[in-house]
């Protein structure tokens, strides 16, 4: 049967109003699946594609329950005071959309967050409320990531984490003093004692888990916390961004910090100098996030590879660290610890593993890092093999040679625009 036009026309609002919301990926969580009754499961293929840690895409039907907000963020696109189109979902429309899309093989799971109506409790009780209902009287087990609200009430969170895989609170700004000025209505400190309590009910559970057997122990977002942070919103360089994401994960054991690009509109009548893309930071970022979680580097090394606080948008972070310190390099991918393999530019934590296990029955060539589709153009002028020494390491023409073609090479410093 065809959806009602007034559903159809809520789907449009509220799923492209959810595309701001990046933190969007099912990992970590436990596995389960419809084989002894329900229906879904955590695993597999399938509005909104994203790629979990461990290579696999993921499909989310990714919306908001509603997208008007007493709130009146100043770099939220729905903001109370933004003339955007308003809509909301009912508990039931969220419930039957997600099974209905599912059962056409459209989706594997749930990604609702929502604007603030009422109050912070009475939205929490309706995002809670569609997650109850899928589990419990649709026997619903595929993946659920809730947002919650930091100032809902603590029994409306432990509710949440009983049937979501994944809970996450926005961080918002990097800074702040720049929430305080862009976001009166918010508290930095709230957020981030809201962090806190997810963190303690999320280990507590899992201390539980280990102790008890698997089918008493208590659950409570299996796959942890994650946080959105906004770039381009405020002043806050990239130094400044990565500081933060740092703090965050240090504090709060997130399995993801998820950075936003904000764009604004410049205003036509004024003629502004060439910025930075703000999806090309955005992508930078992530890298460099990679970095600090998979690869052993530091935030300052990082940055060491940019200019005053910002990354280098022209190159990775990896190689724009290697140019860097072209004194650390040839590395021997014959003899190099993986410490060392690691921080060669174009090779990928899972090309090391593949590489440690390769020598240990044969000497590498450079064909042998052919064979793993690394790009030799990256690698080969920092590593040595069994028939290859580079040359011209100390060429001041190598970075020429390393950047894309389709970089953004040539722009100015990346230079706030103006909210209002």
């Amino acid at each position: 049967m065809p959806l009602a036009m007034d559903l159809i026309q809520k789907l449009s609002i509220l799923a492209d109003a959810a595309k701001y919301d990046a933190s969007c990926a099912s990992s970590g969580t436990v596995k389960r699946d419809s084989m002894r009754g329900g229906i879904g499961s955590t695993e597999g293929m399938g509005i909104c594609h994203a790629y979990a840690p461990d290579g696999r895409c993921i499909s989310l039907l990714k919306i908001l329950l509603t997208n008007a907000c007493v709130f009146d963020c100043a770099y939220c696109i729905n903001r109370a005071s933004s003339n955007v189109r308003r809509a909301r979902f009912t508990v039931q429309e969220v419930v039957d959309l997600t099974l209905a899309f599912y059962r056409r093989n459209a989706i594997e799971g749930l990604f609702l967050s929502s604007g603030i109506i009422r109050s912070p409790d009475w939205t929490m009780e309706q995002l809670v409320r569609v997650a109850r209902s899928l589990r419990e009287d649709h026997g619903f087990h595929g993946y659920i990531h809730l947002k919650t609200i930091p100032d809902a009430a603590p029994e409306l969170v432990e509710q949440a984490g009983r049937y979501a895989d994944r809970l996450s609170i926005n961080i918002e700004l990097p800074q702040g003093d720049s929430l305080k000025a862009l976001a009166p209505e918010k508290d930095l400190r709230e957020i981030r004692r809201a962090m806190g309590g997810l963190r303690v009910r999320i280990e507590d559970a899992k201390d539980a888990a280990r102790s008890a057997r698997r089918a008493a122990a208590p659950r409570f977002a299996p796959a942890g916390q994650s946080t959105q942070m906004i770039v381009g919103a405020d002043a806050s360089d990239d130094a400044t961004i990565l500081g933060t994401a740092t703090d965050l994960y240090a504090g709060y054991r997130l399995k993801r910090v998820y950075y936003s690009a904000y764009s604004p509109i410049p205003d036509a009548s004024r003629v502004l100098p060439p910025i930075a893309p703000p999806l090309v930071r955005e992508h930078r970022l992530y890298q460099a996030d990679w970095l600090l979680r998979f690869y052993g580097f530091t935030r300052e090394e990082i940055m060491a590879g940019g200019e005053a606080g910002m990354l280098d948008l022209a190159l990775d972070p990896k190689t724009a660290w290697a140019l860097k310190h072209r004194a650390d390099f040839p590395v021997d991918v014959n003899s190099a610890p993986k410490e060392r393999l690691l921080r060669v530019p174009g090779l990928g934590a899972k090309t090391v593993e593949k590489l440690v296990a390769a020598r240990r029955h044969t000497r590498l060539r450079a064909e042998d890092l052919a064979r793993l589709r690394v790009s030799l153009a990256r690698v080969l002028p920092f590593v040595v093999t069994a028939d290859h020494r580079p040359r011209g390491l100390d060429d001041a023409a190598l970075r020429d040679r390393l950047v894309p073609a389709t970089a953004f090479a040539n722009a100015a410093k990346p230079r706030q625009l103006s909210l209002f």
